[in-house]
């Protein structure tokens, strides 16, 4: 049973879209699976500074492909402990990851984010805090089934991201299919998916790939609401509040959350 359910979902998504029919659904759908960023051989190309600047921090740095050398080796191998391997994507400016790490320094955290200033600005901040539990990459989210074996992840977190709302921007919105198929694959039996979003639109875009007959066959929905803090209070997610959603509070804007557990046996 879903908690906080409404009955009738917004209908944003289907204004950006301009009424976008079935078969024009179709193809964008079939683009996705082609995406490069899916692809095994995808290779990363860029001539950013703050690439060469996050090596100041190699001690818990990884950047573009080197995670993916240690699929299947992050407890033993990087860490060198056995303990609950949490992934954040789309770390930001750390707030969660900071605090989380914090208050759970007996898990294995590993955070993520694609932007460079972003990254280095927060490896500054990493790099002078008392927990060391945590490595963080500069990656892509699309490249999870790369960097993690199957069964490897307790926990993903996607909070906040940028719900790229105009409609040509759609197709970069990382909660699609490939993702979730990516997501299942890395999570142990029983794994979750915890997301978190103030976007309309992005939210009604989750709900409907999360209902998908496709997406029902790998994850139960635990958690599926489109006003965290007036019908799932007791819910983990409302437990805590990151800076961007304080900030949507008190603008009064709802919180929109999920909680997607693996159906993995």
């Amino acid at each position: 049973m879903f908690h906080g359910m409404k009955t009738t979902l917004l209908n944003k998504t289907s204004k950006e879209s301009g009424g976008d029919s079935s078969e024009s659904t179709c193809v964008e759908e079939k683009k996705l699976k082609n995406n490069h960023l899916y692809r095994k051989d995808f290779k990363y190309s860029h001539k950013n500074p703050y690439h060469d600047k996050l090596i100041e921090f190699d001690e818990f740095v990884m950047r573009d492909d080197e995670a993916e050398s240690y699929s299947g080796k992050w407890n033993q191998g990087v860490f060198k402990r056995n303990a609950p391997l949490c992934v954040e994507i789309g770390t930001g400016y750390g707030h969660f990851m900071l605090d989380y790490c914090e208050k759970n320094p007996d898990v294995n955290f590993i955070g993520m984010d694609f932007r460079f200033k972003r990254s280095y600005n927060l490896a500054k901040k990493l790099d002078a805090h008392p927990y060391k539990n945590f490595k963080y990459l500069r990656a892509r989210g699309e490249r999870i089934q790369f960097m993690f074996e199957e069964g490897e992840v307790e926990k993903i977190f996607y909070f906040f991201p940028d719900p790229w709302p105009k409609k040509r921007h759609h197709k970069k919105r990382l909660f699609q299919q490939p993702f979730l198929e990516a997501a299942y694959k890395v999570l142990r039996p029983g794994g979750t998916l915890f997301v978190k979003t103030d976007h309309e639109g992005y939210a009604d875009w989750m709900v409907e790939y999360m209902n998908k007959p496709e997406a029902l066959e790998l994850f139960d929905i635990k958690l599926q609401t489109l006003d965290l803090y007036n019908e799932a209070q007791d819910h983990y997610l409302a437990s805590f509040q990151t800076k961007f959603e304080k900030i949507f509070l008190k603008k009064n804007e709802p919180i929109k959350a999920f909680e997607l557990v693996s159906r993995k046996s």
